[in-house]
């Protein structure tokens, strides 16, 4: 392609791309590039800094390209601040939010900054863009308030009812209608990405099958294909198969089981008692194949670990039958006018901010918004086959649920016919990690909340220099703030739940 002054190279998902070869340009010229992918409609799908030196740091841009299935990739160097983004591209909010928290580096203009996870800046000594009352503890923050004799604060979490992560929610209300929620996260923040550098060793594959426990294989899948770029390594016909069917089984237990939550919010209880049921029986065709529910263990550098011979992949094949199935029950959720009365209209987010604040997965396809990463950047698989994606266009709760129930169709369509065709051959191919040096890489997989994003950074020793994680939660967040605006506070749990995000995956 012929190269402008601010022309993003492009690059295909999971492919290696020398440190050389990435633009490193002045500030200037690495925004004015940014903005203009983004204002020609691509996505940020990473935005991180990393050490450049005792007082600089590096800024990566990672700009995906859903119309064309290319990546490109800019890179520039700031010391203590830079033009904020945000104020011309809303998909940077909260990526500029976490480098200043992370590296002490201002986003001059930024419209919201404040911490996202709440911990000491990792520039020892470079804590000067809090201001002396910030505390560093989750949710210890000045939030954003309504004032007049009217308005009232409501207060959620950390702690809430039954086995559930922790976050704390902020309402501004006047009466039952929320004019304002604010969400304040970071109490499971692990330090993992620090944790990366250095690697891979026998601690990385544990740390990505632990990023969020309920993307277990699209996590992993997404740190296996970047090492294998950078291994030059190709896995068996077989092995992506088998991954594709992990993948899938991921996603038809996770849309299953919110597909209960949700109708247990509205206190329907037959498909809420069906769902939590069948919601297992997806977990357990996962165990079936590896001995996990959740997968873990099965994929790995080169392949998979587990094979399903012809007598499992039948057994496989019949609990999935069964279970869609029994799933048909479920149905009985759109055809009540009670549910539906709850479902429409309720949460809605416009098209127009889905693509503003860069919403991913089911949450922007049911906005309208076609974006899913098996289609748009195919790798494995997904390369020889796809399933057609689901789009609505309400963007409210009955967009978000009635989506998962189409998804959940394919899926289990894509998952029989997989396990029926199992290609013949080996399933991983013998490795060992020498990965490129002063290499970089992007590896895209569509997870069941959306696009997982990883970026390995390579040293001249072939070691991670640096490993960003972006999980489909870090860009949906906010997108629950904008659903509840204008609703009633009695909506916010059909509202979350019809988003159901991470917080572990978002805090790393």
């Amino acid at each position: 392609m012929t190269m402008t002054a601010h022309a993003l190279p492009a690059v295909a998902n999971a492919t290696p791309l020398p440190l050389a070869e990435v633009p490193d340009w002045s500030f200037t010229a690495f925004r004015a590039a940014v903005l203009d992918e983004l204002a020609a409609g691509n996505f940020l799908s990473a935005f991180f800094g990393v050490p450049d030196g005792p007082d600089a740091i590096r800024f990566y841009a990672v700009v995906t390209r859903p119309d064309v299935g290319t990546i490109g990739v800019a890179a520039t160097r700031v010391t203590d601040s830079f033009a904020s983004l945000t104020p011309d591209a809303p998909q940077a909010h909260w990526f500029e939010r976490e480098i200043a928290e992370q590296w002490a580096v201002v986003p001059v203009g930024h419209p919201w900054l404040k911490p996202i996870r709440f911990h000491p800046s990792y520039r020892e000594g470079h804590d000067a863009w809090r201001r002396p009352s910030d505390h560093i503890h989750p949710g210890v923050t000045d939030f954003f308030r309504a004032e007049g004799s009217e308005a009232h604060e409501v207060a959620v979490g950390p702690v809430h009812a039954g086995i559930i992560e922790p976050g704390h929610f902020r309402f501004q209300c006047h009466g039952e209608e929320v004019l304002h929620l604010e969400i304040a996260l970071g109490y499971q923040h692990r330090g993992i990405e620090r944790r990366l550098v250095n690697g891979p060793d026998k601690r990385t594959i544990v740390y990505m099958e632990t990023l969020a426990g309920d993307t277990t294989i699209a996590h992993t899948t997404a740190y296996c294909q970047a090492v294998e770029a950078l291994a030059g390594l190709t896995p068996p016909p077989r092995a992506h198969a088998l991954r594709g069917v992990a993948l899938e089984l991921e996603r038809l237990a996770n849309h299953t089981g919110d597909l209960g939550a949700l109708a247990g919010d509205v206190g329907f209880l037959p498909t809420a008692s069906y769902c939590g049921r069948l919601r297992g029986d997806f977990l357990n065709t996962t165990a079936e194949l590896c001995g996990s529910r959740f997968g873990r263990g099965l994929v790995r550098p080169g392949g998979v670990a587990f094979d399903a011979d012809p007598p499992r992949a039948a057994r496989m094949a019949e609990r999935v039958a069964v279970a869609i199935r029994d799933l048909n029950g479920a149905h009985l959720l759109w055809n009540s006018v009670t549910v539906q009365a709850r479902f429409e209209g309720t949460g809605v987010v416009s098209q127009r901010a889905a693509l503003e604040v860069g919403l991913v997965g089911p949450a922007a396809r049911a906005c309208g918004v076609e974006r899913d990463v098996r289609y748009d950047f195919p790798t494995g698989i997904w390369q020889y086959t796809h399933i057609p994606v689901a789009v609505l266009q309400t963007g409210d709760v009955f967009a978000r649920a009635y989506l998962r129930a189409l998804e959940i169709e394919r899926s289990a369509a894509f998952v029989s016919s997989q396990l029926a065709n199992l290609p013949e051959g080996p399933i991983r191919r013998p490795c060992e990690l020498r990965l490129a040096p002063d290499s970089l890489v992007v590896s895209l997989v569509e997870g069941w909340r959306g696009e997982v994003c990883h970026v390995a950074l390579t040293n001249a020793d072939g070691r991670f220099s640096a490993y960003k994680v972006v999980d489909p939660s870090f860009h949906n967040w906010f997108g629950l703030t904008l659903a509840l605006r204008n609703q009633q506070i009695s909506d916010f749990p059909l509202c979350n739940k019809s988003f159901n995000l991470s917080y572990c995956g978002h805090d790393l």
